[in-house]
């Protein structure tokens, strides 16, 4: 027999022993599915899409279930470029505005995990491209097309909405400190806290606006620059301003109705273009715009052709610049230009979207840093000074170069010293710089908290307790079963 017992014993033996394991089989795989359970469905999924003046982006992000202080920690997920102009330019068929988000709509569907579609919140933000419609039908026309197209999709859809300038300096602002960890970070032991850090101001420049927004402990003169924002049981004040018409795309339009004033006549010499280039534009390009149209002469043809001829001077450029600009008025102690209440500038800066790309192609091209204002302005005129051979299909460089000089040093009152404090990125980490991330974080703080608790560190903390509990089952069998003394029935 087997340890001395008889065949009758032994099978009685296995039989408890197969019990005894089915047992443990079952108390792990109960387990496993209660770790399982309470694991899954943990990440939460947001869409902001980003209607710009020139162009739309989708951004899906993601963050926990559990929120730290109810406010959701928000990463991106993926993003999606829409093809076409911004929702804007459908001013005069707005159907199109809603289909053209389609193609990216879609392609979040395939993003977010099905099981989400339902509870993943989607949002239309659109900023200085629709400010800029004078037409208040035409605003809502386009606005109702790209709602019906959101609401036709399976997410929760909560609106679509023309951000203020303040919303949008004030949602880039925090972009970059939550990505700077300036707000709450996540250390190594797996807990979120509160680093304690200064913030860093936020420089915006789309196509037709550009914003200033930074922390401020001085009162304010004008109290409409304030705005208070609580983050993460945190109360921030913050200045910031938005600057309508002074994006790139309505600058550029600027600088040419400057030129026309300047110069009669169907050619006009633009010492913004390069030596040998020409282009040719209608007065209705010119003159439509909202930040010119007050200027329109009376009796003009929309279709009439302005033909501009460069001449690569950045001398001249620089002056017609400096016409967009009034420095003198000011109603208050300091001021930025056009009259605008600016307290002084403190702490370090983080520039984006138009500043990092021109900045980066002045770096790039030219192969050299640039730190100081000397070497922006002359990093700008060796691009103006360039002949069309060597800068084709980048004639606008000249005039945005010499424009971010003009803004940041007699416009924000950057100097020598304090311009070292910008940087200039396009992203931080895998996450895009803007103002789309932070309308997301704002947004979390309004929505429901989830009946699923789990942080990262948790998640960790549950599996490694399964594997010490299944440890112990597995030594407590073994134990058992060396220590068990069958009763000695053997003849």
């Amino acid at each position: 027999g087997w340890w001395g017992v008889n065949e009758q014993q032994a099978e009685h033996i296995n039989s408890i022993d197969l019990i005894f394991i089915a047992r443990c089989g079952f108390v792990w795989f109960f387990l496993y599915c209660t770790v399982l359970e309470f694991s899954r469905n943990t990440t939460s999924y947001g869409i902001v899409i980003d209607a710009g003046s020139s162009r739309s982006t989708l951004f899906v992000y993601k963050w926990p279930s559990s929120r730290e202080n109810n406010t959701g920690i928000v990463s991106q997920h993926s993003s999606c470029r829409v093809k076409g102009s911004g929702i804007s330019g459908y001013a005069n068929n707005p159907g199109n505005a809603g289909r053209s988000l389609k193609t990216c709509l879609e392609q979040a569907l395939h993003d977010i995990p099905e099981s989400s579609h339902k509870q993943t919140p989607l949002y239309l933000g659109a900023t200085a491209g629709m400010r800029l419609l004078t037409d208040s039908k035409a605003e809502e026309n386009v606005l109702t097309a790209v709602a019906d197209t959101m609401r036709s999709y399976r997410f929760d859809f909560r609106g679509a909405k023309v951000l203020t300038g303040q919303e949008e300096g004030l949602f880039g602002w925090v972009t970059v400190n939550y990505l700077q960890e300036n707000f709450i970070k996540y250390n190594w032991i797996g807990q979120w806290i509160k680093p304690r850090k200064r913030t860093v101001g936020a420089m915006d420049f789309g196509g037709a606006s550009t914003q200033l927004t930074f922390e401020t402990t001085k009162s304010m003169e004008n109290p409409n620059s304030l705005m208070v924002l609580k983050l993460y049981e945190h109360e921030y004040k913050v200045y910031t301003h938005s600057y309508l018409c002074y994006g790139r795309d309505q600058v550029m339009k600027k600088v040419m109705f400057q030129m026309m004033k300047q110069q009669f006549g169907p050619q006009v010499m633009n010492p913004c273009m390069p030596t040998g280039y020409q282009t040719n534009r209608t007065l209705g390009f010119i003159y439509n715009s909202p930040c010119i149209k007050e200027e329109r002469p009376t009796n003009i043809s929309d279709s009439s052709i302005v033909t501009f001829i460069g001449s690569s001077n950045p001398t001249k450029c620089k002056n017609y610049l400096q016409e967009i600009f009034d420095f003198q008025s000011c109603n208050f102690s300091k001021c930025s230009f056009n009259g605008i209440y600016q307290p002084r500038l403190t702490g370090d800066f983080m520039a984006f979207s138009a500043f990092y790309y021109t900045i980066n192609f002045l770096k790039t091209t030219l192969k050299k840093d640039i730190t100081t204002p000397h070497e922006l302005e002359e990093a700008a005129k060796s691009i103006c000074g360039d002949s069309i051979e060597q800068i084709e299909r980048l004639v606008d460089y000249c005039t945005t170069s010499l424009y971010i000089h003009i803004l940041t040093i007699e416009g924000y009152k950057f100097n020598n010293e304090t311009f070292k404090n910008i940087s200039f990125q396009l992203k931080a980490g895998d996450t895009e710089v803007g103002w789309a991330l932070g309308y997301m974080l704002n947004l979390t703080n309004i929505m429901p908290a989830e009946q699923v608790y789990l942080h990262k560190s948790q998640a960790m903390e549950a599996w490694a307790v399964l594997i010490v509990l299944f440890i112990v089952v597995v030594v407590m069998g073994v134990v058992i079963f060396i220590h068990r003394k069958p009763t000695d029935n053997a003849v």
